[in-house]
């Protein structure tokens, strides 16, 4: 391999060097580990604390702000479009709305509606009204039809563990890098993993990943997977604030590496539980604009 040409004249150095000669000097390498207190849990404590927080919220009423980033195919090349203005609607057990606006004018950027089954998109700019299936998982064709609104419902509520039909396996971890609060300084600190595995049929698979950062015990990624294995999202959660008694993440990451798109969404304003009725997750098809499917 070219590579191994930069060994070459580390080894004429050797051929020509006295053996006797020292060629290298060993010194300790310090591993820093983060002093931070850590917290325990069991993995009947973590399942009760993802399915008790799951019981807490049943709708979300939340202005955002959302940039959206479009990852392009050669390595390094993102295209981030300008920051948009927004409302999420949510209510149990799968209903989502999500308009973006313009700052300022306030025009519709796009306006997501979702059921447990189907979804429909309008992108005005485009005059361009999209239906589509929740369940499909391959990657959409159609720009902005990517961002699957299942997808985003997962990312905002933790599905709970249902422990008649999944799998559960926790794991520690002491890879993850962060930033020592005192000094500023990378250290490695451990983590819990729940690992959730489902099954279609006879089948099992690995549904998705909770990561808990045991300096708070919160969340602070959930990776989700297909049943071949493939990561279809993976969510970061920082900055939990309380609201009405429930903590909850503030600026939330969504990457979707099938589709080559990631969502930011940072939380300006947010209710709990307040009614939401059906009209508001009602989205008619606008006259005159062009139908596509996904």
């Amino acid at each position: 391999m070219i590579r191994g040409f930069r060994w070459l004249p580390i080894l004429a150095l050797i051929a020509v060097t006295p053996l006797g000669g020292c060629l290298y000097r060993s010194h300790a390498v310090a591993h820093r580990s983060s002093m931070a207190p850590l917290q325990t849990a069991t993995l009947n404590e973590l399942i009760e604390r993802i399915n008790s927080g799951a019981t807490k919220i049943q709708t979300l009423n939340a202005t955002v702000n959302v940039s959206i980033s479009e990852h392009g195919s050669k390595r390094g090349k993102i295209t981030k479009y300008q920051e948009i203005y927004g409302y999420i609607l949510v209510r149990k057990p799968a209903f989502l709305r999500v308009i973006g606006l313009f700052p300022l004018v306030q025009n519709r950027v796009f306006d997501i509606v979702s059921n447990d089954q189907q979804f429909k998109l309008w992108i005005p700019a485009r005059n361009q009204f999209i239906t589509g299936n929740n369940t499909v998982s391959a990657p959409s064709t159609q720009p902005f039809a990517g961002l699957r609104p299942q997808a985003i419902y997962d990312a905002l509520l933790l599905r709970p563990i249902d422990l008649q039909n999944e799998i559960v396996v926790q794991e520690q971890s002491d890879s993850r890098t962060v930033t020592d609060p005192k000094t500023l300084k990378l250290v490695q600190q451990p983590d819990y993993l729940l690992n959730v595995i489902a099954h279609i049929g006879q089948k099992y698979y690995l549904s998705r990943k909770t990561l808990f950062d045991r300096t708070d015990m919160q969340p602070y990624e959930q990776i989700i997977y297909n049943e071949c294995g493939a990561v279809m999202t993976d969510v970061w959660y920082y900055e939990y604030k309380e609201f009405e008694g429930v903590l909850f993440p503030t600026n939330i990451r969504i990457l979707f590496p099938q589709e080559a798109y990631s969502v930011e969404l940072k939380v300006m304003k947010l209710s709990m539980n307040a009614p939401i009725t059906d009209e508001q997750f009602v989205l008619e098809t606008p006259p005159g604009v062009h139908l596509g499917l996904e």
